[in-house]
């Protein structure tokens, strides 16, 4: 049987065409979200209603609602809105010989930033948009794709005061997706008469970016193809104990002073070394 050869001699430097995403803009910010009020269920708002002390464990995002409208007067720039929707994890103290009942509620928080996105009047088919003709739809217009990427928020204070001593307005107002609902065990409610209000201080790092489908030229050198076998672990459970390692820094945790910038220790003790801020 003949070997194509031509297949295998081409040059390993070609430029090809793909199809992908092209980041136009991003920016990332450090927000201190200050007093943001969490709504709670009717259940968990009579335990803080009765509650003398309050405090957070945790906090994480459970879902980011992004807009992207165009700016006008200003072509190829664009305002993305983004609302952040926050679980928080609280203890709730009702005396101080009771232990503390574990609520959750719901914080959220809005911020608006302009990004350019350049222009494009490109209206997008594809074949695996839709299985049904009737029911095809466009993949894309030329509206520019925002992404967000965060991770979860650090939790920085958490205090409990009156209503009427509260100066935060509450966020009833805002829109809460049915897939953030499902993450509580009832109804988010606010109401006016309720006493208690719980005003929680998160630190948030975000990076926010505008992309747009293009089509592009890069290096090719190579398919990638893997160069390690897939082998199936069929040992003995002891002889696969006997190659993990000890782990030593679980029980001597390393000094910090010892570890430089790429996570390896240093020969001495001496703490002069790279442990200045």
């Amino acid at each position: 049987m003949l070997e194509n050869k031509a297949c295998h001699n081409w040059d390993k430097s070609e430029a090809i065409c793909i199809d992908a995403n092209r980041i136009y803009d991003s920016c990332c910010d450090k927000d201190c979200l200050a007093d943001l009020q969490v709504v709670f269920t009717e259940g968990a708002q009579n335990i803080i209603d009765c509650a003398k002390s309050v405090r957070c464990r945790k906090a994480e995002i459970v879902n980011v609602c992004i807009d992207v409208e165009p700016v006008q007067f200003n072509r190829g720039c664009y305002s993305v809105d983004i609302t952040f929707f926050f679980k928080v994890y609280l203890d709730a103290f009702t005396s101080p010989s009771c232990s503390a009942t574990k609520v959750c509620g719901l914080a959220t928080y809005s911020k608006k930033c302009i990004l350019y996105g350049s222009d494009g009047n490109v209206k997008i088919f594809s074949s695996d948009s839709s299985n049904s003709y009737d029911d095809k739809s466009v993949c894309g217009n030329s509206t520019p794709v925002a992404k967000v990427q965060c991770v979860d928020p650090v939790v920085l204070d958490a205090k409990l005061c009156k209503i009427c001593e509260c100066k935060c307005t509450c966020k009833c107002e805002t829109h809460i997706p049915n897939c953030v609902s499902r993450c509580f065990d009832g109804e988010l409610c606010c109401h006016s008469e309720c006493e208690n209000a719980v005003l929680v201080t998160l630190g948030l790092f975000c990076i926010v970016q505008l992309e747009r489908n293009v089509q592009m030229k890069i290096p090719s050198y190579d398919f990638c193809i893997p160069q390690k076998e897939c082998k199936c672990n069929n040992d003995d459970p002891c002889d696969s104990f006997s190659k993990i390692h000890f782990p030593l820094d679980e029980f001597f945790p390393p000094n910090q002073c010892k570890i430089n910038k790429s996570g390896k220790y240093y020969g001495d003790n001496n703490c002069s070394y790279g442990c200045k801020k």
